[in-house]
């Protein structure tokens, strides 16, 4: 036995630099940037094993030593703890960083941008047409879709916060609507919270829909002030708001480019020539900067404002209507 014992120890010795030379191959592989041209996506399903992930990056001829690979995955205890999605592996990027971000669920990240002003319908569409978004929400109508959101016999028009929000591949379109309705009802509440004294706005509703009106109206950020304080001033004096985007909205899908007299002069119940007051929803979705213009309007003495029509978005604010009907045969009926 004494005789064996120095082998035996000398055996272990070789088989200890055999295993760290292992080791430390392992670890220069997994750790190893990776060169290819253009990022790669892996895709785990739900379910699947970390082999599923091998055969992949053997598919794109990234995985040399498959082996290495297995090796690691298995002894770092990572092997059960792998989470299902689509992730991104970019030029210079190890294949033990792609493993940690498979631990972590860093998943591969889709935008979708929801735009100042957009309606209901235009947000549903928008992501009908983002290819991450799983629509379950197909075929139904807006009450129902607000049923599903446990936001019931509430109208929907804006009600979801304009933003660019990123998801993942297959996330639902009624997560989508929970994350943008709370935005919305987060910035509103700060806002509302904030706003000016003695405006003419009794809820944080009234607010949003006055909003909406400024947003469709406004196409230069340092304008919007301005608006919301002469729709501000003439909700004061009780004069109607006679906007054109409520009497747009109001015709709904029947409207086709060109708003008539006659449409100003028939009545629904978002027509601001034939209706005093506010319309009953919003008309868009409105942006934080709409938002702040009308719990922080100009203070001015204008009633009236007329687009100048050179493109620019801008316009001339008067506050009479005699100067008002001059501003309207300078810039639209070019009189």
């Amino acid at each position: 036995m004494r005789k064996l014992l120095p082998k035996l120890i000398v055996l272990a010795g070789i088989m200890l630099v055999i295993i760290a030379y292992v080791a430390s191959n392992i670890f220069q592989y997994m750790n190893e940037p990776l060169e290819f041209d253009e990022m790669i996506t892996i895709d785990l399903k739900p379910g699947s094993t970390f082999r599923s992930v091998s055969s992949q990056l053997v598919v794109h001829k990234l995985l040399e030593h498959e082996d290495y690979f297995k090796i690691w995955v298995r002894l770092s205890g990572n092997a059960t703890r792998l989470q299902a999605g689509e992730y991104q592996l970019h030029p210079g990027q190890t294949l033990a960083e792609l493993i940690d971000d498979m631990v972590a669920g860093r998943v591969k990240q889709y935008s979708l941008t929801l735009v100042e002003g957009w309606t209901f319908r235009e947000f549903l569409q928008a992501m009908n047409d983002n290819e991450a978004v799983d629509h379950t929400l197909a075929g139904l109508s807006n009450e129902e879709i607000m049923i599903e959101l446990g936001l019931d016999s509430m109208h929907p028009e804006g009600r979801f916060y304009p933003d660019t929000y990123f998801i993942h591949n297959n996330t639902r379109d009624v997560e989508v609507l929970k994350r943008a309705y709370q935005q919305m009802e987060l910035h509103l509440q700060q806002q509302w919270e904030g706003r000016d004294d003695n405006l003419p706005l009794k809820t944080p509703y009234e607010a949003l829909i006055l909003a909406s009106i400024v947003e469709k109206e406004s196409a230069v950020p340092e304008e919007r002030p301005i608006i919301a304080g002469v729709f501000i001033n003439r909700l004061r004096k009780g004069m109607r708001l006679h906007t054109d985007p409520t009497v747009i909205y109001g015709i709904g899908e029947k409207y086709d480019g060109d708003i008539r007299f006659k449409d100003l002069r028939t009545d629904t119940p978002y027509n601001t020539y034939t209706r005093s007051g506010l319309t009953p929803t919003p008309i868009a979705m409105p942006g934080i900067g709409a938002i702040k213009a009308v719990m922080h309007p100009a203070d001015t003495g204008y009633l009236y404002f007329v687009a100048t029509g050179d493109g620019s978005g801008r316009h001339v604010f008067s506050t009479n209507h005699e100067d008002h009907e001059k501003a309207v045969d300078k810039y639209q009926r070019k009189k």
